[in-house]
């Protein structure tokens, strides 16, 4: 006799990762409450907010559980604690600043139980100010050390997939994730602080033989974004991205991808640091470019002991796991010019280098 198809995951708690995000909780909160599978808990974990955002949690969200940590160390740390905090096995992991169409935590449980053996599933994201266009669909693993996204900056209208879809990697706005499963793999590594967490995280889910879903139709609202970091708009990139960017790379790099993939790839990812140097040099980043490789080399050591443990959960070869583009490139690093004709032209060897080198890895 086939066995009944269960209706629920269970428990739902969902745990929301703060530093001054007073103005992006009550958005973020008001969304959980409405919607159409309410969340069994809500948890915020601060990371040392100054600007009041605990005050206001205790005086105008009693029903709220606040975990208030000493220090902010990057969300990191505190989506681990969440995952810790609770015994449930499905938990929804959420920016400060991501606000859930109100049918989105429903389909996303409703992916997970259609699909038992995944393991994160994440909603489509648009921006807050465009919500007809996507922000974060989820992507797949560039050999180089990067997201290649799915629809990044697309028209809601034209972008391509729907229902639900496996990707190769989740972008962390947004996750309804197996808390068994990322715990058993080491969560998030806070060795990055933030950016390239997500990655590294969808890499050893992947690498491990573990699947990660986009469910199409579940939607978010992405508002700021991180202040300081995120790059949105006509502005000046962030001196403290390049740093993230210049470090976290290569940690990841050397964290996850097969000596073997790291060789074979040395070309490219020269070039591809050559572009990126001249692109910091011409931004006025070029320091924070020089800091994150510095930093990088003086956690060489803890790297390589996150290697050691990562390669022993290696169930997948990286030729099954990355690809060789397209990068993806916010649409106002392009800029028309000799810019656009540089990064089309850095996509095209890329993706001629891993078609040559992908049957070796």
């Amino acid at each position: 006799m086939k066995p009944e198809a269960r209706s629920t995951l269970g428990a739902i708690r969902a745990v929301i990762c703060n530093y001054n995000g007073r103005e992006h909780l009550p958005p973020c909160l008001a969304a959980l409450r409405a919607q159409t599978r309410v969340p069994d808990e809500l948890i915020v974990v601060d990371n040392a907010s100054e600007d009041g955002s605990r005050e206001a949690l205790a005086r105008e969200h009693p029903d709220v559980r606040l975990v208030a940590l000493e220090r902010n160390e990057g969300p990191c740390p505190s989506r681990n604690l969440g995952l810790e905090l609770v015994e449930d096995e499905w938990v929804l992991l959420l920016d400060n600043d991501a606000v859930l169409a109100s049918d989105a935590l429903e389909k996303l449980e409703r992916a997970a139980l259609e699909h038992p053996d995944a393991v994160l599933l994440q909603p489509r994201s648009v921006f807050d100010g465009e919500s007809d266009v996507v922000h974060y669909d989820g992507g797949d693993l560039h050999y180089c050390g990067l997201f290649s996204l799915r629809n990044f900056h697309v028209p809601l209208a034209r972008a391509a997939g729907s229902g639900t879809l496996e990707v190769g990697g989740a972008i962390a706005v947004a996750l309804l994730v197996k808390r068994s499963v990322l715990r058993e793999l080491g969560g998030f590594d806070p060795a990055y602080f933030v950016l390239f967490e997500d990655l590294d995280l969808s890499l050893r889910l992947r690498m491990a033989g573990h699947r990660i879903l986009s469910v199409e139709d579940a939607l978010c609202r992405h508002r700021g974004g991180t202040a300081g970091i995120s790059y949105r708009g006509p502005m000046d990139y962030p001196r403290r991205r390049a740093f993230l960017h210049s470090r976290n790379r290569w940690i990841h790099l050397v964290k996850n991808h097969s000596w073997r993939t790291l060789c074979l790839s040395a070309p490219a990812l020269f070039v591809y640091e050559l572009v990126w140097a001249l692109f910091t040099l011409s931004s006025g980043t070029f320091r924070g470019y020089l800091q994150g490789k510095w930093a990088f080399v003086r956690e060489i050591a803890r790297t390589l002991r996150a290697r050691a443990r990562v390669q022993r959960t290696r169930r997948v070869r990286d030729g099954q796991l990355l690809v060789g583009g397209p990068l993806s490139i916010a649409p106002q690093l392009h800029r028309g010019g000799a810019r656009s004709l540089v990064l089309r032209s850095l996509d095209l060897g890329l993706r001629t280098w891993w078609a040559a080198i992908r049957p070796l890895c």
